[in-house]
C-alpha cells in the first residue's frame, strides 16, 4: 500500500490547499502526514507552514499542483454555466407546463430580477467584445 501513496497530499481549503507530506518509512509503518505549507489559488501564495522551509522539488510539486488546480476550477465554472442554461431550459418547461399559480408567485420576482442582471452583464459585455473587435473609424464613431 506504501508505494502506491502519493509523496504530497492537497488537502482542498476555500481558496486553495493544506499541503502535507505524505511518509509511511517510519518504524510502525504508518502513514504519517506533516503539514508542510498552505496555498492561495487566488492570489498564487505559498506559504510554508511554521518555520519550515521549502525545497525546490516542494514548490514545484507545488506550482505544478496549482496551475492543475485552477485550470480545473475553471472547466468546473463552465461546466456549471452550461449546466444554469440546461436549468434555465427547464426552469421556463417547467414555467409553462407545470408550475402552479403559487409556485409562479413565489419565484417570479426574483427570476425576473436574476435575469435582468445576467442579460445587462451580458449585452454590455458583448457590446464591449463588438467595439474592441471593430475596424479603428467604428469604434471611434461609437465613442
Amino acid at each position: 500500500m506504501s508505494a502506491d501513496l502519493p509523496e504530497y497530499y492537497f488537502r482542498i481549503r476555500e481558496n486553495g490547499a493544506a499541503v502535507y507530506r505524505v511518509d509511511t518509512e517510519n518504524r510502525q509503518r504508518r502513514i504519517e502526514m506533516d503539514q508542510i505549507a498552505a496555498i492561495n489559488v487566488k492570489n498564487g501564495k505559498i506559504n510554508a507552514h511554521g518555520d519550515r522551509t521549502l525545497s525546490d522539488e516542494d514548490l514545484a510539486v507545488i506550482k505544478s499542483w496549482m496551475e492543475d488546480r485552477i485550470a480545473h476550477l475553471a472547466r468546473r465554472d463552465i461546466e456549471d454555466i452550461h449546466r444554469t442554461v440546461d436549468h434555465l431550459n427547464l426552469t421556463a418547461q417547467w414555467a409553462q407546463t407545470r408550475a402552479s399559480d403559487d409556485d409562479l408567485e413565489e419565484v417570479t420576482d426574483k427570476l425576473l430580477l436574476a435575469m435582468h442582471d445576467l442579460r445587462t452583464v451580458l449585452v454590455r459585455k458583448k457590446a464591449d467584445r463588438l467595439l474592441k473587435d471593430a475596424p479603428a473609424p467604428e469604434r471611434n464613431a461609437a465613442e
